[in-house]
């Protein structure tokens, strides 16, 4: 009888898997991609803000002034950003989205919590440390390790790089 009302509830209620992404760049609140995080491209909860526990090189570059974080660890900057929560739909539209595994790759970073919204499970606590998914990159150019480095991405700052949006472009 248990197994049978276990499945009923399964069936009823599926198990919805649900990832952490950190993001630092243009699919930030208030940056030009922002609005990619939209229900109609899967769930994306905003869950806190963030900064790397490790120093990393967030550059801006190619012709498009894309933000880069650099897979390098111990140079650069501790890099501020936002944590979401996604289900698996959500993840398959960012790894196109961000070109994974040809542009960014999808790896993990240590981050350290700095405050946020979440509630019940989801709550994360101010100064926690959480391990997410982040889309850095181990394919670029030398030279991009002598950019400026930047703690905290925006398309309008003060570095004069403005984020050029556009479909179909590739990084060159």
């Amino acid at each position: 009888m248990l197994l049978g009302i276990h499945y009923i509830i399964c069936v009823v209620f599926p198990v919805v898997l649900m990832s952490r992404v950190f993001v630092y760049g243009t699919l930030k609140k208030g940056q030009p991609n922002f609005m990619m995080l939209d229900a109609a491209n899967g769930r994306a909860e905003f869950l806190a803000r963030a900064r790397t526990v490790d120093r990393y090189p967030l550059v801006i570059a190619t012709k498009y002034n894309i933000p880069f974080l650099l897979n390098v660890p111990g140079k650069g900057q501790r890099v501020h950003g936002e944590i979401y929560s996604v289900d698996q739909q959500m993840m398959h539209f960012l790894d196109r989205f961000e070109g994974c595994p040809e542009m960014y790759q999808r790896t993990t970073v240590q981050l350290e919590v700095q405050d946020g919204d979440g509630e019940g499970e989801n709550t994360l606590k101010p100064g926690s440390l959480v391990e997410t998914f982040v889309y850095s990159t181990t394919t670029y150019q030398p030279e991009w390790l002598q950019k400026p480095t930047y703690e905290n991405y925006d398309s309008k700052g003060d570095h004069g790089l403005e984020f050029v949006s556009g479909e179909g472009r590739s990084p060159e």
